[in-house]
């Protein structure tokens, strides 16, 4: 039978609802839970035990206490042993002690939920001595160690522990200025690299940067949608630079990672978190979305912008989301599909299927989407 390990940051991703661009530190967390926000990392990590436990009887399953793993094993079913002492208040220290632990006890699959903070606290534990494998749960994921999503992350642990797949691979780990990124910028460098299983098609890529080309393709798209701008609807801004060029035409300021509310050519709200979007929304009765697409990565909702939460997009409506995304962004795809991680399983469902991405001058390919 197979050792599995699962370690759970309960704090991950807690800052992304409510626009803090990330929850690395305790003044971001303490920060966070100010503004209202919920855990989300337990959730996912669920979702993951909920796919992996159909092979239960294949491997023995040992994790942390509480929020750090127990209490998602046993809300999915799955036996389990505790190995760690439970902590109160649980910091980056943890993670890098029972991921230490787990190795030493010979696990074969370190499962983690977490973002890029989480991958380098593992990295810093067990480097490429143990195989391991993230459920993505993170505000910002640039990391190349994570499931495409929890349930593909449970898909891919599923086939290794029943030995459809042997191989694995070295994965980056990015580092990501958290203090420069709330304030617009992204400064990225390769932190290290972690052992994943070979699962190419269920693992996420690294975010990529834009070709040369890139700043033509976004002109054109920004000149187009500008143009068929709508006065009399709100238009929920998300993040990226091809949303800050429609709104650099428009004449308007932009949060770069943040969510901005448009109506009539007007910022009405900037840097918005998921509670003020809702309040906002009230007060329209046409509403639309504005998105792009991560290069490399393919991802619509559910990284960098879970501000557009699935009661955001359930309220305003598949029919009336905007997503546009330059030519080089798109061909990095590689033909692969575009992906939403809402973290609200019927939303996801909801947004499969094939949606109309703007590549220039009233130009549009359709392309997949799944979750």
């Amino acid at each position: 039978m197979k050792k599995i390990g699962f370690i759970v940051n309960p704090v991950a991703g807690i800052g992304g609802r409510v626009g803090l661009k990330g929850s690395d530190g305790e003044a971001s967390l303490l920060k966070a839970l100010e503004l209202g926000a919920a855990p989300e990392s337990g959730k996912k990590a669920l979702l993951t035990l909920n796919v992996l436990k159909n092979s239960a009887p294949l491997f023995e399953l040992y994790t942390c206490p509480g929020k750090m793993g127990a209490e998602a094993c046993r809300l999915a079913g799955i036996p389990h042993t505790v190995i760690c002492a439970d902590s109160p208040h649980t910091t980056a220290r943890d993670t890098k002690l029972a991921a230490q632990k787990l190795r030493g006890m010979g696990a074969d699959l370190i499962l983690f939920a977490g973002g890029d903070g989480t991958a380098r606290d593992i990295m810093d534990a067990v480097g490429t001595d143990a195989l391991v494998l993230g459920i993505p749960a993170g505000c910002k994921i640039h990391s190349g160690v994570y499931g495409v999503n929890p349930r593909m992350a449970g898909m891919l642990a599923e086939q290794y522990v029943q030995g459809k797949i042997h191989g694995t691979k070295e994965a980056e780990v990015m580092d990501i200025d958290e203090e420069l990124f709330r304030q617009g910028i992204v400064q990225a460098r390769l932190y290290g690299y972690l052992q994943i299983p070979a699962g190419r098609s269920l693992v996420q890529n690294l975010k990529s940067s834009g070709g040369r080309s890139e700043a033509l393709s976004i002109d054109l798209i920004a000149n187009y949608i500008a143009d068929m701008w709508e006065d009399d609807a709100l238009y929920i801004v998300g993040t990226g630079s091809t949303t800050a060029a429609v709104m650099e035409k428009l004449g308007l300021p932009n949060t770069l990672l943040g969510i901005d509310l448009v109506y009539g050519k007007q910022v009405v709200a900037s840097d918005c978190t998921e509670k003020e979007i809702l309040e906002v929304m009230e007060n329209y009765e046409k509403v639309k979305i504005l998105v792009t697409v991560i290069g490399g990565q393919g991802y619509l909702f559910g990284r960098g912008n879970q501000q557009i939460s699935g009661k955001v997009i359930e309220r305003v409506g598949k029919e009336n989301i905007i997503v546009a995304a330059s030519k080089d962004k798109m061909l990095s795809l590689l033909g692969k599909p575009l992906y939403v991680d809402t973290g609200d399983e019927k939303i996801n469902r909801d947004l499969e299927g094939y949606v109309r991405v703007i590549v220039g001058y009233g130009e549009m390919v359709m392309s997949k989407v799944t979750c």
